[in-house]
């Protein structure tokens, strides 16, 4: 049952009324239309991937910080503000007490979107690409990983974010505890590419397959997340080599710069999109499409299952 009497919680009625019927709900981050894509693509993306998820008949529940409130579902003045805000802030699990403080606005990352979702009572969240280990020796692990292994939500992505250190990623996901399972797939997609060449420990099939697993897992009292890994399409993705030069051009850049910490994903992507003549942007609103909608098929099938 969802815990809609939370108090900081503010959850649209629609996403209300599915969570109290049991309806198939998604959860959606914030942060790729706050500071993951240029505007006005940024809103045009958002309302692609709610009705992706409406098409499959679930509800969609984007969530955000809107004027110092937990959102838990957006209505479209209130998605468009956030999309078109230039002042948005990044929220990840340890701002949300200083971003509700006030009455600022902000996208929610991959970590505080799961933080919410799961106090929410919805158990699928579409996202582009995880946080994890980042290259080099800096020591920079993304809160994604220990949120993973602490919040029981499944989390369809396409693999890691590709400017990561995809082998030592997968690493912490298995010593955390945390199923990779491959949507179709042998190997652990790397965000723009289909595949990183790395294996991946479980293969499913069908959403069904993922549900059963998912669902076993949580049943047996582990209580970390579950990565559903789904490659890019096909035909917007980027040959991992191509891709791989690409990144190792961009960090060479960043390093140039002195550009770290929170400024650097968002710099990392800006200029690849911009190396590539835009071919990673299209790959990116691609797999965040198709994330979104098979999610929702992953929420229909956990739902079915779950009578």
């Amino acid at each position: 049952m969802p815990s809609n009497k939370i108090r900081w919680l503010d959850l649209h009625p629609r996403v209300a009324g599915a969570l109290h019927a049991e309806e198939p709900v998604v959860a959606l981050e914030s942060t790729v239309l706050t500071h993951g894509l240029p505007r006005p693509i940024n809103l045009e993306l958002a309302r692609r991937a709610e009705a992706e998820i409406r098409a499959e008949q679930a509800v969609p529940a984007t969530v955000a910080i809107y004027k110092g409130s937990v959102k838990v579902g957006l209505n479209d003045v209130e998605l468009e503000r956030l999309a078109l805000e230039p002042d948005a802030i990044k929220v990840s699990r340890r701002d949300l007490a200083v971003a509700t403080t006030g009455v600022r606005s902000g996208g929610t990352t991959v970590a505080a979107t799961m933080y919410i979702a799961g106090a929410a009572g919805i158990r699928v969240f579409a996202t582009g690409g995880i946080g994890g280990v980042h290259r080099g020796d800096s020591g920079d692990i993304s809160a994604d990983l220990p949120e993973l292994r602490q919040t029981p939500v499944a989390v369809v992505c396409a693999g890691a974010k590709s400017i990561l250190d995809l082998p030592r990623t997968l690493e912490w996901l298995e010593t955390g505890g945390i199923p990779v399972l491959g949507w179709q797939t042998d190997t652990f997609p790397a965000f723009f590419s289909r595949s990183s060449g790395l294996p991946i420990h479980t293969r499913v099939d069908t959403v069904g397959e993922a549900a059963a697993i998912i669902l076993r897992h949580w049943q047996l009292g582990l209580q970390s997340g579950v990565l559903l890994c789904v490659p890019c399409p096909e035909e917007t993705s980027i040959p991992f080599k191509e891709a791989e030069a690409a990144i190792q051009e961009a960090e060479e850049e960043a390093q140039r710069r002195s550009i770290r910490g929170k400024t650097l994903t968002p710099f990392l992507l800006d200029y690849l999109a911009e190396k590539t003549g835009g071919a990673t942007l299209q790959s990116n609103l691609a797999l965040l499409r198709q994330n979104a909608r098979i999610a929702a098929h992953l929420a229909n099938a956990i739902k079915i299952q779950s009578r």
